[in-house]
């Protein structure tokens, strides 16, 4: 494996981006409801970074430039009182699914979660975020477009399927537009540009709607949320031990879920065992208090594979707890191994006050400790807390995606740079084809995922290093030939800038740049394709597509494959 001497620590420089002039500018704010990027760099500048952004998302209409001038002066003269109730229509979906609303005869703009476009409804101003502000929806007055019956009895409150109520065809739409907007505004891609419709692809449906999703974390609590409207009454028994989601905007209570229409149907059934065993007291099993930091159980997780010889559904149960106890968790072990699908069942214990799931040390309590996948043809080893797509079907869409667009010779000559590779998924599915993949991933964990699949798939042209790629030093291309492709799957946050720099010296032929957030990916083709103008930084690449795919229905969440080639 090679060495990652040449990735070091670096200061973060500050990157912006400026607002389109018709944008009302924002007085303050520490965070944006609109774009909600978290970008990696010191907090100070992560704060100025995001109070520049917080104008580039979605809150476009149709009126002429006169109508939003007159809007913006209207809206500067106007604020609502917190407290204040006011009757609003949701013209349309901000990235990451707020709905955004104009208080009438004035242009003042309100965001309000848990509302869609053309619901006409009463909120109360609840925040005050420079010249925008919040809302709680109070109560319907008329319902939104495109509305449907949702399927899931949680879909209004757990937070996890905020669109369940409307048309899939809508969401489509909606997502659509949104990376559209961004690509526009954030980008600065002209529309205007006859080049641009060929450019900007219709967006990738999902053919699967329900029960996509491979992984599943709840969270036990002993604080459990009730809806408004399901409130226990004076003399009710109230249970408060609760194993669900956590409610929408707390840290300390969950919503105690039975059945998860996002999970397969064996996950499900292993949920239904645990909740109808796991309070009998005589067990002695207690759910952990984030406040006292005392109890058992932290987390359930639920991950389904698939047998390679079979193709029949294996899945992996893993116990988050606060301490190792095998004895407190033999009879759920008991339990839900009778289940037919269930072929591991983990314990990872977290000794720590923190509320992630995953562990210092893992035990195996029954059965294997990984299950399989098959992807692209290969198949991949899924240990309880290594990174796989979450939604696998669409996952062999994606891909699929990213080959066409890495427009690959197939002679075995080219040279394959993957940025971001956590398991090495794309490398290894693209391995077959080129040359050598050389995959860089900070996460040291995945890097030893990605090191095996590449033996499980007799792989060996193939180098997986561990390395930050937001901390590389001057000479980090001097760890590899010059690539002919460079693939970058980067977080949310997007790329550092000076992977931005790096990329721009490289000045390999083709980019593939792979992204879950819109916003940032918008931002990153900027600089890309058009440069950084205060940093005195040209770019040196051409926007030839961008696709947008929906891999999570009934979710903000939207997937963008883009490529770049050298200009």
């Amino acid at each position: 494996m090679m060495r990652s001497h040449s990735l070091r620590h670096l200061t973060a420089t500050t990157t912006t981006i400026s607002s389109p002039s018709w944008l009302p500018k924002f007085r303050s704010s520490s965070s944006s409801a609109l774009a909600s990027l978290s970008f990696a760099q010191n907090p100070q500048e992560n704060q100025q970074q995001q109070q520049k952004q917080q104008t580039q998302q979605k809150l476009y209409c149709d009126s002429s430039n006169d109508d939003k001038k007159s809007d913006s002066n209207r809206a500067s003269s106007y604020f609502p009182k917190r407290g204040q109730e006011l009757e609003l229509v949701c013209e349309s979906l901000a990235y990451k699914g707020k709905g955004v609303c104009k208080v009438a005869d004035t242009g003042f703009v309100v965001l309000c979660d848990r509302v869609l476009p053309g619901e006409k409804f009463i909120g109360r101003v609840t925040r005050k975020k420079g010249s925008y502000a919040e809302v709680t929806k109070l109560k319907t007055l008329s319902p939104h477009w495109d509305s449907v019956d949702a399927p899931c009895g949680y879909a209004s409150y757990c937070g996890g399927c905020k669109t369940q109520n409307l048309s899939y065809e809508a969401q489509l739409r909606a997502k659509e537009g949104q990376v559209r907007d961004l690509v526009v505004h954030v980008g600065k891609f002209s529309d205007k540009d006859p080049e641009f419709a060929g450019i900007m692809k219709p967006i990738v449906p999902c053919d699967i709607q329900f029960h996509y999703r491979n992984k599943m974390e709840f969270s036990f609590g002993p604080k459990r949320w009730f809806p408004k409207e399901s409130l226990p009454k004076r003399g009710d028994h109230i249970e408060n031990y609760a194993l669900g989601l956590h409610a929408p905007g707390f840290f300390d209570k969950v919503l105690n879920i039975d059945k998860c229409l996002l999970q397969s149907e064996p996950a499900n059934l292993v949920l239904a065992a645990v909740q109808d065993y796991w309070r009998d007291p005589q067990l002695g099993l207690s759910p952990y208090d984030v406040h006292s930091h005392s109890g058992f159980l932290k987390h359930l997780m639920l991950r389904t594979g698939s047998d390679v010889k079979t193709g029949l559904p294996e899945l992996m149960v893993n116990f988050v707890t606060s301490s190792y106890k095998p004895e407190l968790l033999k009879p759920l072990v008991e339990k839900i191994s009778s289940v037919p699908e269930v072929v591991s069942i983990m314990n990872n214990v977290n000794t720590s006050v923190g509320n992630t799931s995953v562990g210092e040390e893992e035990y195996t309590l029954y059965g294997k400790s990984n299950i399989t996948e098959t992807l692209r043809g290969l198949t991949f080893q899924i240990s309880a807390n290594s990174f796989f797509q979450t939604n696998t079907h669409q996952a062999e869409v994606l891909y699929k995606l990213i080959e066409d667009c890495a427009g690959l010779r197939g002679d075995g000559s080219e040279i394959v740079l993957d940025l971001f590779c956590g398991t090495g998924t794309i490398g290894l599915t693209l391995a077959r084809w080129v040359k050598h993949v050389y995959g860089y991933e900070v996460v040291p964990q995945a890097i030893s995922d990605a090191c095996r699949n590449a033996k499980l798939n007799n792989i060996s042209n193939a180098t997986f290093v561990q390395g930050d790629l937001n901390k590389i030093g001057g000479d980090f291309g001097n760890a590899f030939p010059k690539p002919d492709i460079v693939i970058s799957d980067p977080n949310r946050p997007g790329m550092h800038m000076k992977l931005i720099k790096f990329l721009l010296k490289l000045k390999a032929p083709r980019i593939v740049y792979v992204s879950c957030n819109p916003a940032t990916c918008a931002r990153d083709l900027d600089y890309l394709c058009h440069g950084v103008g205060d940093q005195n930084i040209k770019g040196c690449y051409k926007l030839k597509s961008l696709q947008p795919v929906d891999m999570f229905p009934h979710t903000p969440h939207i997937e963008c494959v883009c490529l770049l080639e050298l200009s």
